[in-house]
């Protein structure tokens, strides 16, 4: 498979996400697909995008840096978005919140099967008041 055509692929998930097209995700996601290690497949895959999308509804997935090296991707995602409640652990409880993810694909016949995700949590610490401080969210 050539870049271009990789990357038209990934452009095409994003844009999946983004319509939170469920019933298409088996056309971008293998089967046998593992996130971060964790063996999930498609279904387990589905379930927890719909719960990132439940926890945090006005998600968008913005492709900022997109390298294709065939049969991998790297991205790094922008997101500008206000999670309910807890997120990665931190209170964030209704903040607006802008943080990026560092994300790596491997693909196998021309879908995802492997994704290494690191999130920069730190960013959204920075932009939450000090642990005792007053809340004005």
């Amino acid at each position: 498979m050539i870049k271009s055509e990789l990357s038209n692929i990934y452009r095409d998930y994003i844009a999946c996400l983004n319509r939170q097209d469920w019933p298409s995700l088996a056309r971008f996601v293998h089967e046998d697909v593992k996130h971060n290690g964790e063996q999930l497949g498609v279904s387990g895959y589905r379930r927890m995008l719909e719960r990132d999308f439940a926890e945090i509804p006005d998600l968008s997935f913005n492709v900022e840096l997109l390298v294709s090296d065939p049969p991998y991707i790297a991205s790094r995602l922008c997101f500008n978005c206000t999670p309910k409640g807890k997120f990665l652990g931190l209170g964030v409880y209704g903040r607006k919140v802008s943080f990026v993810e560092n994300v790596f694909y491997e693909f196998r016949d021309e879908k995802i099967v492997q994704v290494w995700s690191v999130i920069d949590k730190a960013a959204i610490e920075a932009q939450l008041p000090p642990p005792g401080a007053p809340s004005h969210a």
